[in-house]
């Protein structure tokens, strides 16, 4: 959806029924393309009413799906798309369990959605991912915690295609109250410049144990996690 200045408005993925709804996010649009980061507009069922020319340059590289394209639905692209962990990371922890508590509080509350309902029924026929919406999720929550289910503000691992972006994003909730006022929510993945590697240096004294991998615990071996 890349936009700029003087050229032709991005068109809107879904058509809200007021001109004036209409016109907003086609503003809304130009103004989510001036952001530097990932960035996109989705409905209760993460449909995808907006996205930026970022996020469409962090997921270029995976493959055609008929049903679970990144600019199409979020959710799905998540939960079913075969190309899905190659951009985000940990893919299973960090990103699919969340989406999943997400999409069961919507379920919760749009019980009758035909869109929601369709899911639902696309989760029930793949016997992994029916275990861990059914057993999987609700032991998750209670080890993590209900805030590791929340969004906004959590930083999650991320592989982008740019080598000069790190492996991690922040994800920022920012909507504005006409866009909430839709039953829309727009997020933002935050990137970090990736680290410059340390320059090497010369090491004296007795040779030792290396340092263990940042992240593992002192009891199990790099190797092993």
């Amino acid at each position: 959806m890349a936009y700029q200045a003087g050229g032709p408005r991005p068109q809107l993925r879904q058509v809200p029924q007021s001109l004036e709804a209409q016109a907003y996010l086609q503003d809304y649009a130009a103004l989510l393309d001036a952001v530097p980061f990932p960035s996109l507009v989705v409905d209760h069922r993460w449909d995808v009413v907006l996205a930026n020319g970022a996020f469409e340059t962090l997921f270029r590289g995976v493959g055609p799906h008929p049903t679970a394209m990144p600019g199409d639905n979020f959710l799905r692209f998540v939960l079913f798309h075969p190309d899905a962990g190659t951009v985000l990371a940990e893919h299973e922890s960090s990103w699919c369990l969340p989406m999943l508590a997400n999409f069961a509080a919507a379920v919760e509350q749009h019980g009758h959605d035909h869109g929601l309902q369709s899911i639902l029924r696309d989760i029930a026929q793949d016997p992994i991912m029916d275990a861990a919406y059914r057993h999987g999720l609700p032991h998750w929550i209670r080890s993590v915690g209900q805030e590791a289910v929340e969004h906004d503000g959590a930083v999650r691992p991320l592989v982008h295609p740019d080598p000069r972006w790190g492996s991690t994003c922040r994800i920022v909730g920012e909507t504005p109250k006409t866009l909430h006022d839709m039953g829309y929510t727009r997020l933002t993945l935050v990137l970090r410049e990736a680290r410059r590697p340390a320059p090497a240096t010369r090491r004296t004294g007795r040779p030792g144990r290396g340092r263990r991998a940042a992240g593992h615990l002192s009891v199990v071996p790099a190797t092993e996690a």
